[in-house]
């Protein structure tokens, strides 16, 4: 038996990665090329693709590493406050024990979610959180007698995670998953919502809801929908306002309305997946603020990108629900439950959210992303172009060429991380105007590059 070894050359750690190391969604046999982070800071990257610091180009990260990274990098803060827990410790079972860092943590989230939401349940990812939230919705129907009661009425073109259960309430057509038909449990899908319109000019940050037409006849199809599988479901679970990695599309805050009705209606739970939308980065700090849901799923940006943790935040009437059930007990506890090390870094980072303008940071970077994205629409190949808060996108005709777009994102000064036929950023709320700006060209960059690769 050998001690792990000491890290070998630049070129050598590449090659390792390309031989031993998955990435998400790539094959093992055939990698996508990949290129070292050798330094980060702010809102930027240092990128090299021999792996040497010396190659290294400085970027913008267009991605907040996938939505989580709101304060950028190496935040004093928050590197504090990792540094002050790992000299008290760094991690206990919660099992039996609890410590001041999960308890703060936990107040602080009752006291910025909707009021009612008053339960907090510490899981360790996003995935983590929905399979607990769905867990919950079926123990509290347990314990209401009614165990019969169990499948998930969702929308079209969600996404809500890589896990068994999430995967399950993911378009099982247009998502990620549909090769896992026939294993997974299959759930009640209505028609996606109508797209969110938008203003221009003077009021270009603000939101319209689609026409009263459409919203209505949407609002028909989701009842309808509910009605007929009613005796069945256990809950409704979506992503409010605005569906991430299922497409990126936004959807009219009336919609959460019709949904809150039809579960009160017909005796459901409704589950709000935040996991990509809280925190600020739709323009409310929770879309929860909307319309309450019974169960709130959050995650990503709750560390600021430094720790994988998430919370289920629900109400005392869920949790009684639950503990009549046959169990008496939630049957959920992972071994990472409550981390000390995540829970201290999530406490400080809601703390520099919240003591900071964000509502002002995300229409700046809001704004100047409709701005600079809108002259898109007019190029051949482009189909759309949406903002909601601080984030952009484009929507190609055809897949994007991903190793072009990156390459001419990159070139252009930012990194972006292009998926099916959308190229789109959620800066982190530290860019600079100019680094937004960067962004933008990045983006333009990026969409002319794959456009060209695919005609």
């Amino acid at each position: 038996m050998t001690s792990p070894s000491a890290p070998g050359s630049a070129e050598d750690l590449l090659a390792f990665d390309r031989e031993h190391l998955w990435h998400p969604y790539t094959s093992m046999t055939d990698p996508a090329p990949v290129r070292a982070v050798v330094g980060a800071s702010g809102a930027r990257l240092w990128l090299s693709e021999t792996g040497a610091p010396a190659d290294a180009v400085n970027v913008v990260d267009g991605m907040s590493s996938w939505w989580s990274a709101i304060h950028g990098y190496r935040h004093p803060r928050l590197d504090q406050a990792v540094k002050d827990q790992v000299d008290r410790f760094s991690h206990v079972m919660f099992g039996g024990l609890t410590h001041s860092p999960a308890v703060t943590l936990g107040r602080a989230l009752v006291e910025l979610t909707p009021e009612g939401l008053d339960k907090v349940f510490l899981a360790d990812s996003g995935s983590v959180a929905v399979e607990v939230a769905l867990k919950m919705v079926l123990q509290y129907q347990r314990g209401a007698g009614q165990p019969e009661r169990r499948r998930f009425l969702t929308v079209r073109g969600g996404y809500h995670g890589d896990t068994f259960h999430p995967m399950s309430v993911t378009d099982p057509d247009g998502g990620m998953h549909s090769m896992w038909r026939g294993l997974l449990p299959e759930h009640v899908f209505a028609p996606r919502p109508p797209r969110l319109a938008q203003r221009t000019g003077s009021e270009a940050t603000d939101v319209d809801d689609a026409s009263a037409g459409e919203i209505d006849t949407w609002a028909a199809a989701f009842r309808a929908t509910a009605e007929g599988h009613a005796h069945e479901l256990a809950g409704i679970i979506v992503e409010p306002l605005l569906q991430g990695a299922g497409g990126m599309w936004p959807y009219p805050p009336a919609c959460l309305q019709v949904m809150r009705e039809v579960a009160d209606d017909l005796g459901l739970l409704l589950v709000f997946d935040e996991i990509a939308t809280g925190f600020g980065r739709t323009g409310h700090l929770f879309v929860s603020e909307i319309v309450t849901p019974d169960v709130l799923c959050l995650g990503k940006a709750l560390t600021g990108g430094y720790m994988t943790l998430a919370a289920v935040v629900t109400t005392d009437r869920v949790a009684r629900g639950i503990s009549a059930s046959e169990s008496g007990v939630l049957m959920h506890g992972p071994t990472f439950m409550g981390n000390p090390l995540a829970c201290a870094v999530a406490l400080e980072s809601l703390r520099v959210l919240t003591r900071s303008d964000w509502t002002s940071t995300v229409a700046r970077i809001g704004t100047r992303l409709q701005t600079g994205l809108a002259p898109l629409r007019d190029l051949p190949g482009v189909k759309d172009v949406r903002t909601i808060g601080a984030v952009g996108i484009v929507q190609l005709e055809q897949r994007v060429d991903v190793p072009a777009a990156t390459d001419a994102a990159i070139a252009a000064g930012a990194w972006l991380r292009p998926f099916n036929d959308l190229i789109y950023t959620m800066p982190p709320y530290v860019c600079t105007d100019n680094e937004v700006d960067t962004i933008v060209a990045a983006i333009h960059a990026a969409t002319r590059a794959s456009v060209e690769a695919t005609s």
